[in-house]
C-alpha cells in the first residue's frame, strides 16, 4: 500500500481560477487514498455506520453532478440514471436511495467503472470552473469540495474497521520512520479560563457549515481544560481500576451499552500476554502509552472523566480555549495516520487541540439560535440531525488540516466509535 495519501502539488496553469485548483487538488486526494486498494477492498461494507470505499467515491461525484451540472448545464445527461438512486445518502427531495446497510451489495458497478464515472464528471466540473460563477455557484461547488473531504476521513476510517474484521489484520499503508518526540514526555497540565460573556460560532467570509452559525453570545463560568487530550497510559489506569466494571461510573444508557456489548477497552484494542494490541491503518502495532486514547464513545469518555473526578468540556468551552490558537497538528498530511504524543515539551500552553483525535464535548448537536437551514435538498446537510447525537471539536489524524477550524462542529451518536475519537478532561474554577 503506498503512503502517498496525498497528491503532491500539481503543476497547475498559471492564473488558473482558486476554486478551480482547489477541485483538482481535492479529487485527486481522494482517489490517492485508494490507489492501492483492490476491487474487493473497496466493495465490502463492514457494518451499517460503514460505507464501501467505492461507494464514497461514487457518491463524492454524484453530489457535484446533481447539485452542481443538473442545475447548471440545459438537458444536462448524467453519466448512468441509475448513479441517481444508488449513490444518493440521505436526500429525501431528490427521491429514493439504496437502502445504506445494504451499500456493500452493490458489486457492480465495479471500482473501474466507478474511478471511470470520477473522470467523466470531473472532465464537466472543469470545463464549468474555467468560466466566472455566481456566488451562489461557486458557494454550493465549495460545500461540495468540503463534503468530499468530509468523506475523505470517513473513508479511512471504514477502511480500518473493514480491516479490522478481516483475522489476517492487513495494514492500509505500511509503517513509517518513528517521527521525533518531545523527551521528557510533558506532563498535563490545567489551564484556567476566566469565562465571562464569549462569543461562539463562524465568523468572517470563509466557508463554514451551517450548523457552525449564526455567531452568538454564550455565558461562560470559569473553568479549566487538560493541557492535553488524555493518554493511553492514563486509559490503562482506567481499566486497571475496574472502570468498565463499575456500574456507578456509567450514565444508564451506557451501562446498558457496555453490558450488552462486553465492552472492557476501546475498540480495536487486543490484549496479548499481558500487553495491549491495537489494530491501526498501519496493522497491529502495541498501544503507545504516551499518545492519545482513541476510538473511545460518548460513554467511555464520560465515564472517564467522572472516574478521573473531572467533566467533560462543553462546544462553548473548547471553542473559547481555542479561539486564538492555529488549526495545525497531526492531520492526515503528517501521514502517520495514527494520533501521536506530544512533539514538543512545552508548558502553559493548550497542547493538540487540532489533529491527533477528535474531542468528545459534554454538548448535545443542537442548532444555534436563530438557525435556519438552507432552501432546498442541500439544507438536509446537517440540519436534520440534530437530534441524539454529540458533538466532537478539533479533528483527527485522518481529516485533511484545510478542512478543520476552531468552529467546526463534528457529531455522532453517543455509542459510536470507529472514528479517530477521544477525550480532553474539563473542570470548574
Amino acid at each position: 500500500m503506498t503512503s502517498a495519501l496525498l497528491p503532491a502539488a500539481a503543476n497547475h496553469p498559471p492564473h488558473e481560477p482558486a476554486l478551480l485548483g482547489q477541485y483538482r487538488h481535492v479529487r485527486a486526494a481522494t482517489e490517492a487514498m485508494v490507489a492501492d486498494i483492490s476491487d474487493a477492498d473497496a466493495t465490502v461494507q463492514s457494518m451499517d455506520d460503514a460505507s464501501p470505499a467505492k461507494w464514497h467515491l461514487a457518491h463524492t461525484t454524484w453530489f457535484f453532478e446533481e447539485f452542481v451540472l443538473a442545475a447548471r448545464i440545459p438537458d444536462y445527461e448524467p453519466v448512468d440514471p441509475q448513479y441517481r438512486y444508488l449513490f444518493n445518502s440521505y436526500y429525501e427531495a431528490v427521491g429514493a436511495r439504496h437502502p445504506r446497510p445494504r451499500r456493500g451489495l452493490l458489486t457492480r458497478p465495479s471500482l473501474d467503472e466507478i474511478l471511470a464515472y470520477r473522470e467523466a464528471v470531473d472532465e464537466s466540473m472543469l470545463s464549468l470552473l474555467t468560466d466566472a460563477q455566481t456566488d451562489a455557484e461557486a458557494a454550493l461547488v465549495t460545500l461540495g469540495l468540503n463534503h468530499e473531504q468530509q468523506h475523505q476521513e470517513l473513508l479511512l476510517t471504514d477502511i480500518l474497521h473493514l480491516f479490522a474484521q478481516n483475522p489476517l489484520r492487513p495494514a492500509y499503508a505500511p509503517e513509517l520512520t518513528a517521527p521525533v518526540i518531545a523527551d521528557p514526555r510533558p506532563a498535563p497540565e490545567w489551564l484556567k479560563f476566566s469565562g465571562g460573556v464569549v462569543a461562539i460560532g463562524h465568523a468572517g467570509d470563509d466557508f463554514a457549515f451551517d450548523c457552525e452559525t449564526p455567531r452568538h453570545n454564550v455565558l461562560l463560568q470559569p473553568y479549566a481544560l487538560s493541557s492535553h487530550p488524555v493518554s493511553n497510559h492514563q486509559w490503562f489506569e482506567f481499566i486497571e481500576d475496574g472502570g468498565y466494571q463499575t456500574a456507578g461510573l456509567w450514565l444508564s444508557d451506557g451501562w446498558r451499552w457496555v453490558c450488552d456489548n462486553a465492552i472492557q477497552a476501546p475498540l480495536y484494542w487486543e490484549e496479548r500476554d499481558g500487553t495491549w494490541w491495537q489494530m491501526t491503518l498501519r496493522g497491529m502495532q502495541p498501544v503507545d502509552a504516551d499518545s492519545p486514547v482513541t476510538h473511545v464513545s460518548f460513554f467511555e469518555a464520560d465515564a472517564f472523566a467522572r472516574w478521573a473526578e473531572r467533566r467533560l468540556p462543553t462546544e462553548a468551552e473548547w471553542e473559547h480555549a481555542a479561539r486564538n490558537l492555529p488549526a495545525t497538528g497531526n492531520f492526515v498530511e503528517g501521514r502517520t495516520l495514527r494520533p501521536l504524543p506530544d512533539r514538543q515539551n512545552t508548558s502553559g500552553a493548550l497542547r493538540q487541540m487540532f489533529g491527533d483525535v477528535w474531542e468528545w464535548t459534554a454538548s448535545a448537536f443542537l442548532p444555534y439560535p436563530g438557525f435556519r437551514p438552507s432552501a432546498g435538498a442541500v439544507g438536509e446537510y446537517n440540519g436534520k440531525f440534530m437530534s441524539s447525537q454529540m458533538v466532537l471539536r478539533g479533528g483527527s489524524c485522518v481529516t485533511p488540516e484545510s478542512h478543520i477550524r476552531a468552529s467546526y462542529r463534528n457529531f455522532f451518536y453517543p455509542h459510536q466509535r470507529w472514528q479517530f475519537t477521544g477525550v480532553r478532561l474539563a473542570d470548574d474554577v
